[in-house]
């Protein structure tokens, strides 16, 4: 069995804690308290990177091995959130009908919840069909930052 590596590096939305060997990410995950990692496991290189980038603004995709732990059913959801193109919002009634069963949207909605790569897997980019955020793991404040930050046309503040 291979050992999980973790490191915590410092966003501008609190401390992310990533997870993972050599077979892939297994989780990305915001957490209230907890020390920033002073060395980067070599298999977390790529994946801090990456995450920090996004966060500067440089990079609008992932391109990293996920190894996420979840059900079949979980594991479909996560690869249709995947699809979603980065500055794009889909409602959650949208998502139901791509996966093909417009009666599941409580179990699309739950396995979207549970999604264990924070940012990586867009879980963010899921609305309402109102157009209203809805529920957030990491909370709606940080749902609706990551939603702005992927607009191309951010609003300058001029005072």
């Amino acid at each position: 069995m291979l050992t999980l590596a973790t490191v915590t590096v410092r966003t501008p939305l609190g401390l992310a804690q990533i997870s993972g060997n050599e077979l892939g990410i297994q989780s990305v995950r915001i957490i209230d308290e907890g020390e920033v990692s002073t060395e980067i496991p070599v298999v977390l290189k790529d994946a801090v990177q990456q995450l920090l980038e996004y966060f500067e603004g440089n990079r609008t995709e992932f391109q990293l091995k996920l190894n996420p732990n979840g059900t079949e059913f979980q594991q479909k959801v996560w690869n249709a959130l995947l699809q979603i193109p980065f500055g794009k919002t889909i409602s959650y009634q949208q998502l139901t009908l791509q996966l093909g069963d417009p009666k599941a949207i409580r179990a699309v909605a739950s396995a979207n919840g549970k999604n264990p790569l924070w940012i990586i897997v867009p879980c963010h980019r899921v609305i309402g069909s109102d157009g209203s955020l809805t529920g957030y793991a990491g909370g709606l404040h940080r749902k609706q930052w990551l939603l702005d930050h992927e607009q191309p046309n951010k609003q300058q503040v001029l005072f």
